[in-house]
């Protein structure tokens, strides 16, 4: 092509986005009028943005702080206080950080500390490895995109260990703000680019609304997958591949999200489901995403964490090149540490090429929370025995972890002793996921107000009882069933109490609606 063609080729590219762009300026200088001369506007938002829901911190959230705030100005209720159900924040629910990671961190926070004799040499040498791994010594610099390399190092070591000696590579491990930002960095390296076809993710329902978040605001396309409630939330390959099937026709299915132990479900998955679930997987050519962040938290008789990694690499050279990332927390676990936004993910048979392309995008965010870096550092690098604070670290995680234990079963049996109300053995995480017999009633009422049956529901239980907790349609249900999820975190006091509000406000409402 002669240099001439070429300019008058590019000439006309750039009269038709010149054009476009006249176009669409007047639109929006249209729009701007109508709206006080408001460059955003309701009609000239991101359209991704508006569809995009997430129910943990919905309408029903909102209404709970309002709430709060008239009875602190002195509005009467039927109830003192509002409890809050509706989101694993474990501080906030009055669970005592663990002593060792604060200590650490706070070395990291302040170094001038480390000449202090009030904390043990075991928190000085991890705060000083940390700290020697952050330019200047300090975690107010920056550190690489992907984390500070000597964190990365532990946080292979640690799964390492956690998978009985199965090698991990540093350079595959990232460290995010939290498990939220590694798992959309991930999927968005997913995507198609294209508006049609989209980019296809599977996702469980019930699920975690981050998901169909992230799904909504890259404009990808679901792929809904029913866990099976009858088997205890388990995961079914028939199911997933009805889903895929139908789902095929109208987008690219690219990747398949699994959440094992489950939220809001609870379920945490037999090795023979993990399995089962990565042949499909195979079969389907699909990079699996294994949100991972409640490991810690198994508390059923004879159900264990097995992560997909383990599994993957167990089941022989037929699966030695899938692809997938895994996910992990400081959030929850025995730490709760929800605030540091500490997270990591692990890559696995990732192509080289596109690692260097990953490893691109996470430098365009500069990197994550270093402070959230640190409190990971802690997780993944505890005490060791003989350490100075090795047997308080221990009674702390286990007090922790054996409360978590007793506030599942105690939350199991109280909801399967209410008429109406059925609820599957919490067996991991930090929720049940009951599902509430409603009146036809109650559902015409519902309907009346152009609401969901579970919604009204949720609202009224607050209204009455100042107890906050989220509509199973805020994560997805099968139709013409109904659930809510709440966490089991509140002290065990405050938890009896939650459940018999709502032991005493289900038989009302069955009664009201009758």
């Amino acid at each position: 092509m002669s240099f001439a063609l070429n300019n008058r080729c590019l000439l006309q590219i750039i009269l038709r986005q010149t054009r476009l762009a006249k176009t669409m300026a007047n639109v929006e200088n249209n729009v701007a009028a109508k709206n006080g001369n408001k460059i955003l506007t309701m009609e000239s938002l991101n359209p991704n943005i508006r569809v995009m829901e997430y129910a943990v911190r919905g309408p029903i959230v909102t209404r709970a702080a309002e709430i709060g705030k008239e009875l602190q100005q002195g509005v009467t209720k039927p109830f003192s206080q509002v409890i809050r159900a509706n989101i694993g924040d474990c501080h906030a629910c009055g669970q005592e950080p663990i002593t060792f990671l604060r200590q650490v961190v706070a070395l990291c926070t302040y170094p001038k500390l480390l000449e202090s004799p009030d904390f043990p040499d075991d928190a000085k040498n991890r705060a000083r490895r940390i700290l020697g791994g952050c330019g200047g010594n300090s975690i107010g610099s920056y550190s690489e995109s992907v984390g500070v390399e000597v964190i990365r190092n532990d946080i292979a070591k640690y799964i390492s260990k956690r998978d009985g000696g199965i090698p991990c590579d540093p350079g595959n491990i990232f460290l995010s703000t939290g498990a939220s930002d590694g798992i959309k960095s991930i999927i968005k390296l997913l995507m198609t680019g294209r508006e049609k076809p989209q980019a296809g993710i599977m996702i469980p329902i019930p699920q975690y609304p981050l998901y169909t978040a992230i799904i909504a605001e890259f404009n990808a396309y679901a792929i809904p997958y029913y866990l099976d409630e009858d088997r205890l939330w388990a995961m079914d390959t028939e199911e997933l591949q009805r889903a895929i099937d139908e789902a095929k026709p109208d987008c690219i299915p690219r990747g398949l999200v699994v959440i094992n132990p489950g939220n809001p479900t609870g379920q945490v998955l037999s090795r023979k489901n993990i399995e089962d679930v990565i042949r499909f997987a195979k079969r389907n050519n699909l990079f699996l995403l294994a949100d991972e962040v409640y490991q810690h938290n198994v508390y059923a008789k004879g159900a264990m964490f097995h992560s997909f990694k383990k599994v993957l690499t167990e089941m022989g050279s037929d699966f030695a090149d899938m692809e997938m990332a895994s996910f992990m927390s400081t959030s929850k676990g025995y730490m709760g540490e929800c605030g540091f936004r500490g997270g990591y993910c692990e890559v696995i048979n990732m192509d080289p090429e596109v690692k260097v392309q990953l490893i691109k995008s996470l430098s365009a965010k500069l990197c994550p929370t270093v402070s959230g870096q640190a409190a990971m550092g802690v997780v993944v690098n505890p005490p060791n025995p003989g350490e100075p604070s090795y047997e308080i670290f221990e009674k702390e995680k286990n007090e922790v972890l054996g409360d978590l234990h007793t506030k599942a079963r105690l939350t199991t049996e109280i909801l399967n002793s209410i008429d109406g109300i059925k609820c599957n053995e919490v067996m991991g995480a930090m929720y049940a996921f009951p599902k509430i017999s409603l009146p036809e009633k109650a559902i015409k009422e519902a309907g009346k107000r152009h609401m969901q049956p579970d919604v009204m529901y949720c609202f009224e239980l607050l209204e009455e009882t100042g107890i906050c907790v989220v509509p199973g349609s805020g994560f997805g249900q099968k139709d013409g069933t109904y659930h809510f999820r709440m966490t089991i975190l509140p002290p065990v006091e405050e938890l009896k109490q939650l459940l018999d509000g709502v032991k005493k406000f289900h038989v009302k409402f069955l009664a009201k609606y009758k």
